[in-house]
Parts: structure tokens; C-alpha cells; sequence
């Protein structure tokens, strides 16, 4: 049958089965199961099967697969034998409540499949104490030989790691939410005889690893946070560039004696956010560093909080010379009866970016700057993030009355001459008197600046914001580029 312009349609094709194909279904066999890997979900793909003998295997082919929670394990299972891709790039399976043993159901042949990115999240209730944490069964993870990157966040299934074998592609590794069982040291599987060419490894909320020692040539990042019952610690990695340890040896009102040796040299950035002790805590000759992030400070307190300030002191009177500093500084809601303690802090490293976190739970925090900043006039930047622990705004805006936060007063009126300071970035502004009275003194000591940036927090609204802004152009002086109306 001709069309009106004359044209004769070409005919469809047809399977060599004998199956009937509608225009889709012609397609090539790329388009197809890129068409099916927009679906992101592995099962929806394999039920295309029922459209025509032409998808019957289609969904076998793709390259990435994606199981959602509502999948049987036995089904993840299955999928994975059914699997016929040459490479299978890309592994993500959600889960919600396993156990060990549903998880070692396909685990195992996923490991002899993959090329590439293992992620699986398993998400579970954790209201379990520090002795049930080493109870229970354990998952045996395989070797993954030719995966490249390993993400497991397990909802504190136990896991053993493998004795035997080589991790020979693996360039990442994160695990999160796990207890550790034996025999095998973690230690020893990330090491560079059996993790050769890994990069980035970080080890979060864990239970059972109180021992870790790692001894990697390629290992450029590590990221220790949130190790419970943690005792020693060994790197020797020549390679390293960052060592993030967060809430490892000191974990809320617990504390244990920071025992660690950590040897590299080519170490650039350090966040040591935990205990500092220099008489059982080595950094070896670490000359590279750039960047440093301390243990936070309390700045009103008491012995209990002098105790912990000290492991921050100690770690600003290791290092002479960095080029960027964060700080941590931390009020409590409540300072009266309380001492200063901001002086205990007698010295900073020789640098010219300085970084302050500040949670003011409403009080003053200028004096703690003006502290800080006339230690190291030479600052080039300085960034204030404001933080909080609440979304109610008016629970950070007055001090109780007869507050001793804006001791001593000579901040306000001593001058300091900030001769190198041209930049200043203010992030988390909520329009309050504290953080004005700070500005308009950071105007005056910064002769030379350049540039300040404001960027308000989303609590506060727009007409706050706009008012706040334009009293602090106020403080300014020509010359200085202003950025702001900002929120983060």
C-alpha cells in the first residue's frame, strides 16, 4: 500500500524465530539495553522479558545491575547466574534487615563476576551495646579479585574478612557500620601485598578493629572515623597525602590513651579530630604538610574540658609551619561558673589560611578571634563557618543575662594589625549582634583586605538577611569588594 506521497513503507523486520517485532524491539541491540539501564532497577528490566522473544535475554547483557530492597536474595541470586555481559562494570544492592546468611546467598558470585564497583547498603535498627556488637554470626566476605572500588555499609552485620587471595584491581575500599570478627586482621587484607594498587580506604563506625596496621606503597587517602574500643594504630605508607582520624580514641566522655605511629612523608593534609598525646602518638618526619584539622576546642569549661582541649593544644605545638589551619571551637549553652580557656592555646603554627568552625550556642565569640588572629598577624585568608545544633534561630540569638562570653573585653577596642589579611569568607550568618560587632572590628584590622564574602544560613529570611547585609556594607570601606546575599 503506497503512502500519499507516493512512498512504498519499508517492511518491518522479523525475528529468525518467527516472533512478530514492533519498531522498539528493532532496534540494535546497544540502544536496547541502554534504553533498559535508565531503569536502574534489575528486576523491572528482567520482567521486559514478557514483551517479546526479542527481550527475552536483553536484560542478561547489561553491564550495570541495580537491585532495590524489595528483591529476594534468592532473586539477586539467580540474576547474577542468569548474567551473561562480558564485563559486569557496576554492582548496587539495597537491603533492608539481612542477615549473614542472605547476603552470602549471591555474594560470593558477585565477587567472581565483577570488574568494577561493588555498592551495597543494608539498612538495619542499631540499638545494640558494645558487648552485643561481637555477638552473632558473621558474613565472609570473597575476594574480589578484578573489582576496582568496594563500598559496604552492612547495618552492623558482623564480617570476617578473607584470609587468602588478592584484591589485585581494587583502587577503593569504604566499609561502614560493621563488626569485625576473626581470624584475619583488616590490616593485612589492605596492605600492599594483598590490596596492591589501593588508593582511598575508609573505615567508619566499626566495631572489633582495635589493632589496625597498614603497611601500603599506593594508599594516597585514609579515613578512620568512628572506631569504637579503638587502641593502635600503625601507617607506614610513603605515598600518603591525606590521614583523616576522627572519634577513634576519644569517642564522647571516653578516652584512650592515643597510641599510634604513623610514617609518611609525603603527608599533606592531617585531620587528627581526636586524642593527641606526644609520648605515645608518632608522626615521624611528615615535612610536606599543608593542612591541618585539630581536636575541638572548649572555650569555657572546666578541668574535664581542659583535659580534652589538650589534645588540640598539643597538636598546634607540634607542627611549626603549615600553610592552613581549621579549628574547631565549641561554647556550651551554659558558661557560667565555667573558666575561660581560650588561653591556653599560647601558640599556632607559622601559616596564612585559617579556618574557625564556631558553634556559639548564642554567646559572643569575638574575643576568642581577636585571641587567635593576634597570634598569627601574617593571615592571608580566614574563613568563619557559624554552625548549630538546632534549626530554632531564636535559640542562638541572646546570652543569659550577665553572661561572661564577651570576657575580655579588649578585643573590642584593642587594635590589631592584620597586614596581610585580603581575604575573608563568612559562612552560616544569621543577622545577629555578635557576629556584627566581629565584622565591623575585622574591617578595622584588615588594612590591606581585599575581598569579603557573606553567605547567610537558610534559617534566617530574606528581609533579615538584606537588612544584615547592608549594615555591614556600612562597615566597609572603598576598596573592598563586597560578595554576599548568599545562603547555604
Amino acid at each position: 500500500m503506497e503512502h500519499g506521497d507516493g512512498e512504498i513503507p519499508a517492511k518491518r523486520p522479523k525475528l529468525s524465530d518467527g516472533c512478530s517485532e514492533d519498531r522498539l524491539s528493532a532496534l540494535p541491540d546497544d540502544v536496547l539495553i541502554h534504553i533498559l539501564l535508565k531503569l536502574r532497577n534489575a528486576a523491572v528490566a528482567a520482567r521486559t522479558s514478557v514483551l517479546s522473544c526479542r527481550w527475552r535475554r536483553l536484560w542478561t547483557l547489561l553491564p550495570l545491575l541495580w537491585f532495590h530492597s524489595s528483591t529476594d536474595p534468592h532473586g539477586i541470586r539467580a540474576a547474577l547466574e542468569s548474567h551473561e555481559a562480558p564485563v559486569l562494570r557496576f554492582l548496587a544492592v539495597h537491603l533492608r534487615d539481612a542477615s549473614p546468611q542472605t547476603v552470602a546467598a549471591w555474594l560470593p558470585i558477585a565477587a567472581r563476576r565483577l570488574s568494577g564497583n561493588l555498592f551495597l547498603i543494608n539498612k538495619a535498627q542499631q540499638n545494640e551495646t558494645e558487648d552485643e556488637a561481637t555477638e552473632g554470626s558473621a558474613l565472609e566476605l570473597p575476594c574480589f579479585e578484578s573489582a576496582t572500588s568496594i563500598f559496604l555499609e552492612l547495618g552492623y552485620l558482623g564480617l570476617s574478612v578473607p584470609p587468602l587471595g588478592v584484591f589485585a584491581g581494587l583502587t577503593r575500599l569504604f566499609l561502614s557500620c560493621i563488626k569485625l570478627h576473626g581470624p584475619c586482621m583488616l590490616g593485612d587484607v589492605v596492605s600492599s601485598g594483598r590490596c596492591p594498587v589501593l588508593q582511598g580506604l575508609a573505615v567508619h563506625n566499626a566495631w572489633g578493629l582495635r589493632h589496625f596496621s597498614i603497611h601500603s606503597d599506593s594508599l594516597l587517602k585514609i579515613e578512620l572515623k568512628d572506631l569504637h574500643d579503638f587502641q593502635q594504630l600503625t601507617v607506614m605508607a610513603p605515598a600518603l597525602k591525606l590521614l583523616d582520624v576522627a572519634s577513634c580514641f576519644a569517642e564522647g566522655l571516653s578516652y584512650n590513651q592515643p597510641v599510634a605511629n604513623i610514617y609518611a612523608p609525603q603527608l599533606t593534609s592531617l585531620h587528627w579530630v581526636d586524642a593527641y598525646d606526644p609520648s605515645s602518638t608518632q608522626f615521624g618526619n611528615i615535612e610536606n604538610l599543608e593542612s591541618l584539622v585539630t581536636y575541638p576546642f572548649t572555650l569555657y569549661g572546666r578541668n574535664k574540658d581542659k583535659l580534652r582541649n589538650n589534645s588540640c593544644v598539643r597538636l598546634l605545638r607540634h607542627f611549626e609551619l603549615i600553610r592552613s589551619l581549621r579549628l574547631i571551637l565549641v561554647f556550651a549553652p551554659d558558661i557560667s561558673n565555667k573558666q575561660y580557656l581560650m588561653e591556653d592555646i599560647t601558640r599556632l603554627p607559622d601559616l596564612t589560611h585559617l579556618g574557625l568552625h564556631i558553634n556559639p550556642k548564642g554567646h559572643s565569640f569575638g574575643a576568642s578571634v581577636f585571641h587567635l588572629l593576634r597570634m598569627r598577624t601574617g593571615v592571608r585568608n580566614l574563613v568563619l563557618t557559624f554552625v548549630s545544633t538546632t534549626h530554632h534561630h531564636e535559640a542562638q540569638t541572646a546570652c543569659p543575662s550577665g553572661c561572661i562570653c564577651d570576657q575580655p573585653p579588649n578585643w573590642k577596642s584593642e587594635e590589631l594589625a592584620l597586614n596581610r589579611l585580603q581575604e575573608v569568607e563568612i559562612y552560616g550568618l544569621r543577622g545577629i549582634d555578635h557576629e556584627a560587632a566581629l565584622v565591623k572590628r575585622l574591617f578595622n584590622w584588615a588594612t590591606v583586605l581585599e575581598t569579603m564574602t557573606v553567605t547567610f544560613d537558610r534559617s534566617i529570611t530574606k528581609s533579615t538577611a538584606k537588612k544584615f547585609w547592608l549594615l555591614l556594607r556600612s562597615f566597609s570601606r572603598p576598596g573592598i569588594r563586597m560578595k554576599g546575599l548568599r545562603f547555604a
